[in-house]
């Protein structure tokens, strides 16, 4: 499948998990790919040499996306070396599973501008090229913990809800301007994030089982191609919430 082809796609968080998964997906799909990772510079370049394995280009490139200066700094190179942002994929997040009652406003405010604030900085420095060009795909990666509150905690809970009204907001905003923005919400995808979290069981899930990283990547690919919806949470989630 090559319908991607001649796109320049972003994807932070992208050295592992859901993220890697994508940006492997969007360059089979014909797309070239930014990998934006924040600690593991040797996993994210092995995403880029399996995304170079394609015939497309990668770049792999560190910046804390929760950080206005970062996220110019991120764009600026990625313009410079790949072209203009078509496709964004925010999916960067941490999650950090605590009680309510252990949760410090450090916690919490790392927790919103990794998961939430990101999104708007991200969201923000890529709109204008879009709209010059009219075409433009952003995707949020949510959680089913903003429907259900999920099993990491409420401050991961709101950070992933918050997503779901800026997803809304901004596909609103730009309905007439040739950019979609949609969200995507996942529960309990295998993961170094899922496994390593000791509330996470795939009793949870109505299918008893977890999902896989292609589930997610599969539908990010959809909404990169789709011209026609925008504004929607696209729910993977073996049952666990039905909309």
């Amino acid at each position: 499948m090559q319908d991607l082809q001649s796109r320049i796609a972003l994807v932070t968080g992208a050295s592992r998990g859901i993220g890697a998964g994508i940006a492997v997906a969007l360059a089979r799909a014909g797309a070239d790919v930014a990998v934006n990772y924040h600690e593991k510079a040797e996993a994210a370049r092995t995403v880029c040499n399996e995304i170079s394995g394609f015939g497309r280009k990668a770049l792999a490139i560190e910046a804390n996306v929760g950080m206005a200066s970062e996220v110019k700094r991120l764009i600026a190179e990625v313009q410079d070396r790949l072209g203009p942002v078509d496709i964004l994929v925010n999916n960067a997040a941490i999650a950090r599973p605590q009680q309510l009652e252990d949760i410090t406003e450090q916690d919490w405010d790392e927790i919103i501008d990794t998961n939430l604030k990101s999104v708007f900085l991200m969201t923000q420095a890529v709109i204008g090229s879009m709209r010059r060009r009219k075409w433009g795909r952003i995707i949020n990666l949510s959680s089913v913990a903003a429907q259900t509150g999920g099993a990491v905690g409420p401050h991961y809970a709101a950070s992933k809800a918050g997503i779901l009204g800026l997803t809304h907001s901004c596909a609103s905003l730009l309905v007439r301007e040739g950019v979609t923005v949609n969200a995507i919400a996942p529960a309990l995808i295998l993961t170094d994030m899922v496994t390593s979290n000791p509330k996470a069981s795939p009793e949870l899930i109505p299918m008893g089982h977890f999902g896989a990283i292609e589930d997610v990547a599969s539908v990010a690919v959809m909404l990169a191609l789709n011209d026609y919806t925008t504004g929607q949470t696209i729910s993977i989630n073996g049952g666990w919430y039905m909309t």
